[in-house]
């Protein structure tokens, strides 16, 4: 049996500073590098991406080739440039026809984030989608793993035989989604015939902080739709959250049932819609201002033994972010804290640390050229590297990061990690490979919304999500959206 096998990950902030642009591809941050035919298996099969969970399923199933396309990851940032999409559609899809030339395929498997917006197609995988549709034709099985920040759309559905959304944020299950959609990619093939769908959209948005799968109200919704998922004849019920920074109509919160028929996915797909209408003013959040956040975590940690997690959510580099903004540091420095901010993106200042060596004493403007607002500090360099390192928590476990060359300062009291490129802070290892042992400190600074909490959450005393200054905006509806579909509601309603 012939799988073909691939991927074009990336997560769109219509709003976000920069675009982004195909060396963001070549050159991510806690991902490997685009990959293409010969050698993409071999690149993926250690890491946590999804379609490293698809690669194991299909060796243990036995009797399975796998056939290369391509597959790649960018950080998440404006959307994709029209240079970067058609470059990497086309080598997928030319990897796609050279492996029908050389003999049919059984099945596709694609490992899809779903909240991709490239500057000429809103709904970019939809697009993907349409295109590997082609190529392959009607009768040729094809399933994909999203995550559930999709902005899932009715075309995406349609060209699918099914998409299987991780069921956990921070997304520690990403292997286990891909072998999901494998598995049902097989049992597509054994069925002979498409499963029945059904598509629903929510009328509201979830602000990213109230999406954690860890804590309430998501917890509860979760554990309602695997319950749902166990009905008869229902072979997957794909939930996904949405990404609320795309400016396009289908942006939002939505569902797919796919099901052995119309009834059985009818009614999955409405019994978990309720539950989603019936919980909607729990969705509200609530982020605290930078001052008053910093002045809390340092008295808490005055009297924990273990480090207060602060999250500067509106910088989240996996939301969109550039992580180079500075209202939380610049906080940090006025209230003296004893802390340690994870991290910096900025190539300038890390460049200039380097020149001046571990031990150096330098005078910086830090950050801030994502949104003109950099810092000047006086700075001393303590720690220097080359920003490369392996990732080891629940959720990037055994990803390389090339951050380029890195360095650890001291603003007082107040210790940055400052890269070259941008990764989101959600794994311990950003701070071990400069020295830093996260669960000795009295206050991290992350900038992350969600994802940190699979590997910092244990280690904390106290988690506050801040809102300093950053596009990733805690509360979306003050965006200046113009193509969102008529009747959504920017904020959960009231009970």
């Amino acid at each position: 049996m012939r799988i073909a096998l691939g991927g074009f990950l990336h997560e769109s902030h219509s709003f976000a500073p920069r675009a982004t642009a195909w060396e963001d591809f070549r050159r991510p941050g806690g991902f490997p590098p685009f990959q293409r035919g010969a050698g993409l298996i071999e690149a993926l099969r250690p890491t946590s991406a999804p379609a490293a969970g698809a690669i194991a399923a299909a060796e243990a199933m036995g009797g399975v080739a796998l056939v290369p396309l391509a597959w790649c990851f960018a950080n998440p940032a404006g959307p994709v440039t029209n240079n970067a999409f058609e470059r990497i559609s086309a080598a997928l899809v030319d990897e796609l026809v050279a492996a029908l030339d050389e003999g049919p395929l059984d099945g596709v498997y694609l490992d899809l984030h779903g909240a991709m917006v490239a500057e000429a197609f809103p709904d970019a995988e939809g697009e993907v989608l349409r295109r590997v549709r082609a190529i392959v034709g009607p009768d040729v099985p094809v399933t994909a793993s999203l995550d559930p920040h999709c902005n899932l759309t009715a075309q995406m559905v349609v060209l699918a035989d099914a998409l299987v959304p991780f069921r956990t944020y921070p997304h520690v299950d990403m292997k286990a989604a891909g072998a999901r959609a494998f598995t049902l990619l097989m049992e597509r093939i054994r069925r002979g015939a498409p499963f029945a769908r059904a598509f629903r959209q929510a009328d509201y948005w979830m602000p990213l902080t109230t999406q954690c799968t860890m804590v309430e109200p998501m917890q509860g919704v979760m554990a309602a739709r695997a319950a749902l998922a166990e009905k008869p004849g229902v072979a997957e019920l794909g939930f996904c959250f949405g990404f609320p920074y795309a400016d396009f109509a289908d942006c939002g919160v939505a569902l797919a049932c796919y099901a052995a028929d119309q009834a059985a996915a009818d009614s999955a797909a409405d019994a978990l819609l309720a539950v989603l209408e019936e919980r909607e003013p729990l969705f509200a959040g609530s982020a605290l201002p930078a001052a008053e956040g910093v002045a809390r975590a340092r008295a808490i940690a005055a009297q924990a033994a273990k480090p207060v997690i602060l999250a500067d959510t509106q910088d989240n580099p996996g939301g969109g972010g550039h992580g180079d903004t500075t209202g939380l540091l610049a906080e940090l420095v006025a209230q003296q804290a004893d802390a340690v901010l994870g991290l910096i993106n900025d190539a300038e200042s890390a460049a200039a640390c380097h020149a001046a060596g571990e031990g150096a004493e330098l005078s910086l403007s830090l950050g801030g050229k994502s949104d003109g607002v950099p810092l000047a500090v006086t700075a001393l360099v303590l720690r220097l590297t080359d920003g490369r390192f392996t990732c080891t928590g629940p959720m990037s476990a055994g990803n390389p990061a090339d951050l380029g060359p890195s360095a650890l300062i001291a603003i007082g009291p107040v210790k940055v990690i400052v890269v070259t490129r941008k990764m989101q802070a959600h794994d311990q290892a950003l701070f071990r490979h400069l020295g830093i042992e996260p669960a000795r400190e009295k206050i991290l600074a992350l900038k992350s919304s969600v994802h940190f909490r699979a590997d910092f959450q244990p280690i904390a005393e106290e988690v506050l999500v801040v809102a300093a200054p950053g596009p990733v905006l805690a509360d979306p509806s003050t965006l200046p959206f113009t193509r969102l579909r008529p009747g959504l509601r920017l904020r959960p309603k009231a009970a």
